[in-house]
């Protein structure tokens, strides 16, 4: 027997069409390429994103099942295409300014972009690759008229308000299957060619809604949210989703994303909640200690992912600034969220030391979300907060394979995703993630975790940025080097940073040595690149091998 329920599918326009009707008078502000501050609500967001539909449709053909292409700011044009092109029922590929030019060139040809929808910022990128991109008809300049490039050699531009302006308000959107895909967002090819996770509408619209709830980002329409965490990342952490879902004010930072100028945001718009990786945090937090009148008074809390959150980072915003601080984790197969940390209802008397050790790790999963570690062979590890797995997840938002069948061995015959970090999972329920699985240092048969080390280091007076890595050793197979970068005109030495690190871990994951660097590389998502930093250490030997 089937239920008598209604048949609604979970379409991403559903979002837009509910923040319009409901929430029609809130307010969403870009910081603009072009400079100015931008101000409108979701009622223009929605009204916008249906004449856009309809240009789109009528005279660049775009239509079910198309590759569209976005490289865009966080912006409120940039957030009229993805519901304009989704509505559609086509794909938004989101293309990363950050990656190498043949990276972008290989993903494009990839996923057989049509068209390609471009900030000004980023022309003279499609400048460069266009003679190598098989697909692509046509670009759209995302600016008006005023600002378009007085020059340029790519073929058939559309100035994008010349395009709005041939559409039609009153544009009605399709009905396809919730299934069908909406987003598309290539990993970061760390080793081999990036892969592509390609979303449904159910899938975006089902995290959003895990998202907002309580043991997740508690959204709400009473919030002011700011997701620095880029557009061309993984679904910006699906906040440009769930913000409007939940009828929050949004603020989109554009381009600028230093210390001062999201200060600006955060304080002049009055924010509340906002979420960005570690490195963002960082320049803030740097910005802050040079102005010490400087307060987050409107500030609740920020989310850190992408990236493990050092102590002394979140240590910072909760002591001096009084702002909670989420730690997150999740991947771009995981839509991409898959743990916050959040204290459960039945910790609600553990004391605030206790509590502080335990925020540290990267959370629970919400509903919708199945987690569990495993041995090499596949059996289920026990949840005792000590014994070290492969970690794997399954769940409505989380990916069943890789666009056009790549990458097959990730995923098992019961769908389950190998993440390829390695973790740990307490009796709470907490998971924490110890390292990938090809960064873990294993020395004398044993493991260490680069990430502790990392967020150890990070806390020694002077130190910006650190990094843990395994290098050979004749004896052990590999030892941990700790790699540096000094705060400006910080002195810093490697005793100071060893005697920082003596008693806060085992002793035998003590580093044998300290470097000293100006600059740790990162990938385009802003993680450190173990893989490059190792290749830029690969003369390094260890001034004498630890007995």
């Amino acid at each position: 027997m089937r239920g008598l329920m209604q048949d609604w599918p979970l379409l991403v326009h559903t979002i837009l069409d509910h923040a319009s009707k409901w929430h029609g008078d809130r307010e969403i502000v870009s910081r603009t390429v072009e400079g100015p501050i931008h101000r409108y609500t979701y009622a223009d967001l929605a009204r916008r994103s249906r004449r856009l539909a309809s240009a789109a449709e009528k005279r660049l053909g775009i239509k079910l099942g198309d590759m569209v292409a976005t490289m865009a700011w966080n912006g409120y044009r940039h957030m009229e295409t993805w519901y304009a092109i989704m509505g559609l029922g086509a794909v938004v590929h989101t293309l990363n300014p950050r990656l190498f030019h043949d990276q972008l060139t290989y993903i494009i040809n990839h996923a057989e972009d049509g068209w390609i929808f471009t900030d000004t910022t980023f022309v003279p990128i499609f400048e460069k690759l266009q003679s190598e991109l098989k697909t692509v008809k046509g670009y759209v300049i995302m600016t008006d008229r005023d600002h378009m490039p007085a020059e340029t050699s790519l073929p058939n531009v559309v100035c994008y308000e010349d395009l709005l302006a041939e559409g039609d308000d009153g544009f009605e959107w399709p009905s396809f299957d919730e299934n069908t895909a909406c987003g598309m967002c290539y990993t970061s090819g760390t080793t081999g060619n990036p892969k592509g996770v390609l979303y449904s509408h159910r899938s975006n619209v089902i995290h959003a809604m895990v998202q907002t709830g309580g043991d997740a980002m508690a959204l709400s329409s009473r919030e002011t949210i700011l997701p620095v965490v880029p557009m061309f990342h993984a679904n910006a952490w699906s906040l440009v989703f769930s913000a409007p879902m939940s009828g929050a004010k949004l603020v989109l930072p554009g381009a600028r994303m230093d210390g001062e100028a999201i200060y600006q945001l955060l304080d002049g718009e009055k924010v509340t909640c906002t979420a960005a990786v570690p490195t963002i945090w960082l320049m803030l937090l740097h910005h802050l200690e040079k102005f010490p009148d400087l307060k987050l008074p409107h500030l609740k809390r920020v989310i850190i992912g992408g990236a493990a959150c050092p102590e002394a980072m979140m240590r910072t915003f909760e002591d001096v600034y009084d702002v909670q601080v989420i730690h997150a984790w999740g991947m771009t197969e995981m839509s991409p969220l898959g743990t916050l940390c959040v204290k459960k209802g039945s910790l609600a008397d553990m004391d605030e030391a206790a509590w502080k050790k335990l925020s540290l790790k990267q959370g629970r999963p919400a509903y919708s979300i199945e987690m569990k570690i495993t041995d090499d062979d596949g059996k289920e590890l026990p949840m005792d907060g000590k014994t070290f797995g492969r970690l794997k997840v399954k769940g409505p938002a989380i990916a069943s394979s890789y666009f056009k069948g790549e990458g097959a061995s990730a995923f098992d015959d019961d769908l389950w995703f190998d993440t390829g970090d390695v973790a740990t999972i307490d009796e709470y329920g907490y998971m924490q993630i110890t390292d990938r699985s090809k960064d873990v240092i294993k020395s004398g048969g044993e493991w260490i975790s680069s990430i502790d080390l990392e967020n150890v280091a990070v806390g020694c007076p002077g130190v910006a940025e650190a990094a843990a890595v395994g290098m050979p050793h004749p004896k052990w197979s590999e030892r941990p080097l700790m790699v540096i970068v000094k705060k400006p005109d910080a002195e810093v030495t490697r005793d100071q940073v060893l005697a920082h690190l003596d008693g806060k871990v085992a002793k035998w994951w003590m580093p044998d040595d300290v470097v000293f660097v100006d600059e740790i590389p990162h990938t385009a998502t802003g993680k450190i690149s173990k893989l490059t930093l190792r290749q830029q250490l690969k003369d390094y030997s260890f001034p004498s091998a630890a007995e």
